[in-house]
């Protein structure tokens, strides 16, 4: 249908043209004073160090300070309601993790809509996770830790960071592909799951790598495969589990977000100024220190991974009833 063209030239909609000139200029002029990155995670993590890198790099594009502020809780809820409720001028930001896309689905009574109210600003990283497993455990393959948890249903110990945390919902979708009965043991955290892992009171667990290479060089942990399409530059030797298992792949990621109705200048400000950050050997390089790899897409091409990682997951939490605690 073609709308008559007095609809466009309405007094109206000619008056409000002087006021949208000053805002292309505040946002050409952006950013004119520090910009406070949000995370929803504590100081260490993978989530928090990108954020600082990332806001390193921008500090000293941009010629402001870009600081990051961790605000924890709730599996990063507490910052991403932070965030939405913060004016929408590209001076709040938000970096996330992949655990995002769970939450959208796992928790019912959020007073935000993450698709809705966080506009995608950058990608930056995914972060394969490993299958581990005790030394001590009977299986050096995927194939034969299929094969002994068939073998032993539910006497497989699959240690979690906690209900609905990447570690947990990883092993879900490995259960649902192969039918196998591995048996959830939820922890707070991934560190004291970890330390149950070393000290063989649990016998698998899936986890990233950048935080377990050292147990996996030293031999404390065993790896039996990468959770990504391909193998891993820091673990050659190591294959995916989709060479045991078509199709599998769980890998997590973190990005930059803002408030809904940030202005679409800024956003493309910081989506250049990111990737470009993504493509330089120095910032690549301590990202793979991270055993992560850049992740580089538009606003548009990260607002489609976040979708279709809810969409996946969805089907994930539904056929494993998993519920929030």
């Amino acid at each position: 249908m073609t709308l008559p063209r007095r609809k466009f030239l309405h007094p109206e909609a000619g008056a409000t043209a002087p006021a949208i000139a000053p805002c292309f200029a505040w946002a050409r002029s952006y950013p004119s004073r520090p910009v406070r990155i949000i995370v929803g995670f504590a100081p260490g993590g993978t989530s928090d160090i990108s954020a600082r890198l990332v806001g390193q790099w921008l500090s000293e594009r941009l010629g402001q300070q870009f600081v990051t502020e961790n605000r924890t809780g709730a599996a990063g809820n507490i910052a991403t309601e932070y965030v939405v409720n913060a004016a929408p001028d590209g001076y709040t930001l938000l970096v996330f993790a992949s655990a995002a896309a769970v939450n959208a689905i796992l928790y019912t009574n959020l007073n935000f809509n993450f698709i809705r109210d966080i506009a995608p600003v950058a990608s930056i990283l995914r972060v394969p996770n490993v299958i581990l497993v005790n030394p001590s455990f009977p299986a050096a393959t995927v194939p034969e830790l299929i094969a002994y948890a068939t073998a032993n249903p539910g006497k497989v110990n699959m240690a979690t960071a906690g209900i609905g945390s990447t570690p947990h919902i990883f092993g879900e979708l490995f259960k649902k592909m192969t039918g196998v009965n591995l048996l959830p043991v939820h922890y707070r955290g991934g560190g004291p799951a970890l330390t149950d892992l070393l000290a063989g009171q649990v016998q698998v667990m899936f986890d990233p790598v950048g935080e377990t290479m050292g147990y996996i060089k030293s031999g404390k942990l065993r790896a039996l495969a990468v959770t990504s399409t391909a193998r891993l530059a820091a673990l050659p030797d190591i294959p995916t589990v989709g060479d045991f298992v078509p199709g599998y792949e769980a890998s997590g990621w973190s990005g930059m977000g803002a408030p809904k109705n940030a202005p679409v200048e800024i956003i493309d400000t910081l989506n250049r100024e990111i990737c470009e950050g993504l493509a330089d050997p120095k910032l690549k390089a301590r990202l793979s220190d991270l055993g992560s790899a850049p992740l580089a897409l538009s606003p548009g091409g990260f607002s489609k991974l976040i979708a279709d990682e809810i969409n996946k997951w969805a089907e994930v939490i539904k056929s494993a009833d998993i519920k929030a605690e």
